[in-house]
Formats: C-alpha cells, structure tokens, sequence
C-alpha cells in the first residue's frame, strides 16, 4: 500500500449554498462516470488516492481552492452522488462520529459487493491501521476528525482521512491506496503536498525509523518495568527529551538531567498490558487499545537515548481551480459555466456508447464552455 499524500489546508467557515452543492452532486456523478467509463474501477481509486488530482477535483467541482472544508464537501458530494449498484464503488466513514462507524460500512459494502469474510476482515484491519498511523506514528501536529474509505465491488479500496491542527486551523489531508501494497509500517507514501512543513515531525513509518520500530516491540516484551524511571519527570522544573527539538544532539545546561519521559501511572499501565499480550510485531503494538502518540513518542525517545537508534524527525511532506470558489476566492461561480459542464459531461456518457472518438470529443468540448 501507498499513502499517495498529504495536503495542507486552512480552515475556513461556512457551507456551500444548496445551488452550489446540488450542482457539485451532479458534476461529481458525471466525471465519476466517464472516468468509470474510460479506464475503470483501479484507476478512479488512483485518482481520488492522488493529493493533486484530488484537488483539482474539489476546485472543478466549485469549492474553495485551499479550504479544510474542500475535504468534507467533496466527500459529501461524492457519497451522494455514487450510488453502489450503479458504480460499483461504496464509501464508508465520514466526519466526527461517521468516522467511527466505517467498520460497519464496510461489513455492509462486503455484503453487498459479495466480498470474502476474510477480505472484509482485513479492510476493516487496514482502515483502523491507516488512522492509527496517520494519527500516532507521523506525529505532525494534526489530530484526525474524518475518515474515509473507498471500497469498490473488487475489493479494492483507498482511504482519505483528515485532521486538523488546532494552534494554527489548518488541516492536512492523507490519502492511502491499496493497490500499490509494500509494507504499511515503511515509507508507505509517495508524495506529500502542503503549503507548510513542520518543522519537527516523528515520523514512525519513516524507512530511517524501522529500527525504532523493532527496538520499540523489544522494549515493550522485555517488560516495561525497568523503563519506569524514563517515563517520570522527578520534579516539575526537569527538562524533558521532549523538550529538546534537535535530531541529532541534545543542547543542554551543565547539571541537568534529562532520562524520562513524563507518563502518569495510568499510562505506564498500558505498557505492562501491551507486556502481558507480548506483540508480534509493530503493527500489533499499533493496534493494541490505549497505545497512542504518546507512548509511540516515549518508546521512540528511550530507543535513541538507550540503544543509539533514532527514528526520523522529518516531516513526511511536498495545487488548481476551475470555477471559482463558493466564497468567491479566487473568483465567483458562474452558474451558466457550471451547468454547461454538467451537460457537456452528461452528453459525453451518453456518446459514450456509441462511439468513442465522439464521447472523447464532447469531453473536450468543455474548453469551449470555460473559455
């Protein structure tokens, strides 16, 4: 699997009016079409899994050209506008409390497309794997709130997910494919588009972080116990490893101690339950119930001071409009341009079974309605 990239975006408030959205519902239905239609199931997913195409394809639809909200209304738009039995595709998730029920749209997805138990299984394992990820390993400074996953009648599947930065209201978006699968847990993306780049990042799914990764399950099945002493600030005033934000050295006052990272009791419990269990690998150290950034961070930190084997510390990061923006950023809709291209994408399915060399010719007929 690939995670294809990321897009960074600000917040902006507000929704599309109801003649926007309608409109963006109909468009989406009619390139979903012709893409469906000239080259199938794998390479739509390619696309939506794709940070810039997905771009492109929030502006063309008439959203705003770099607002978190382009996410939640394409997204919106695309589940009105595919329908299953029409496009063999189902997309399960959504916003806030939507994003916790993509489990059981993908059970129901798997029933519907007549998908393998097993292959359900492992979709379900893969969705809660690529948040876990997105969320806990590449801490960059954004906390996921939606989810979503494509799911076509193949079995194929893509994930789009986003989260949100509270200190500066941006949102960074990440997109997942699961026809490129390698390894999850390595370098799984290909390219990361933002207009910002973190300064510091750990970024556990790094190729320069596998042994981190392998030094983590170690610590943790040698039973934690012997690592208390790194995890409990002695006295508020302590520094911490956190505290320090260079990768390579630690800069620090002559007679002052930095050995812990600063886990409640609570916490440090967690780890001796990840003991009792004894994982296999990471990517069931990942998925063990209350193992989040935090503890991610800690074991990460104790690996570098310890054992001399440092995760990576880079940002794993790397834009198009076609009708404006609901806004008016960068210009206002123009309702007639719009529904020219509804009509014109329409009219390209219809030629499309008929003749091809005419349906492609009444896809480019929509530089004539834009221009």
């Amino acid at each position: 699997m690939q995670r294809k990239g990321v897009a960074n975006l600000p917040l902006h408030g507000g929704h599309p009016p109801h003649w926007l959205f309608t409109r963006m519902i109909d468009l989406a239905e009619a390139i979903t079409d012709v893409i469906l239609d000239e080259y199938g199931h794998t390479e739509y997913l390619n696309r939506i899994s794709n940070p810039y195409w997905f771009q492109a394809f929030s502006c063309v639809l008439g959203f705003d050209w770099h607002s978190s909200g382009t996410t939640t209304t394409t997204l919106g738009a695309l589940k009105r506008a595919i329908k299953p039995e029409k496009h063999g595709i189902y997309i399960s998730g959504g916003k806030g409390a939507k994003s916790r029920k993509t489990p059981q749209g993908i059970i129901h997805a798997g029933d519907l497309f007549n998908i393998s138990t097993n292959k359900i299984d492992e979709m379900v394992n893969n969705s809660k794997l690529s948040a876990k990820i997105d969320n806990s390993c590449i801490q960059d400074g954004f906390t996921l709130y939606q989810h979503n996953f494509f799911i076509t009648e193949k079995g194929e599947w893509a994930v789009v997910q986003q989260g949100m930065n509270t200190k500066n209201k941006y949102a960074r978006r990440y997109h997942w494919m699961s026809n490129t699968i390698d390894d999850m847990l390595e370098n799984p993306h290909t390219g990361i588009s933002c207009d910002e780049k973190e300064a510091q990042a750990l970024n556990m799914v790094a190729t320069e972080s596998q042994n981190t990764q392998q030094i983590s399950i170690d610590l943790i099945n040698d039973n934690p116990e012997h690592l208390r002493k790194y995890f409990k600030r002695k006295d508020q005033a302590q520094t911490l490893l956190s505290d320090f934000k260079s990768t390579t050295s630690f800069t620090m006052p002559a007679h002052h101690p930095v050995l812990d990272m600063d886990l409640s009791d609570k916490e440090f419990e967690v780890l001796k339950e990840a003991w009792e269990i004894q994982p296999e690998n990471y990517e069931e150290l990942l998925l063990l119930h209350g193992i989040g950034p935090k503890k991610i961070r800690a074991l990460a930190l104790i690996s570098d001071l310890v054992y001399g084997e440092p995760a990576s510390w880079e940002d794993p990061v790397k834009y198009s409009f076609t009708h404006g923006g609901k806004d008016g950023f960068p210009y206002p809709v123009n309702r007639e341009v719009y529904d020219n291209s509804i009509n014109t994408m329409r009219q390209a399915i219809e030629e499309s079974h008929i003749n091809k060399d005419e349906r492609i010719k009444a896809i480019k007929r929509l530089d004539d309605f834009i221009t």
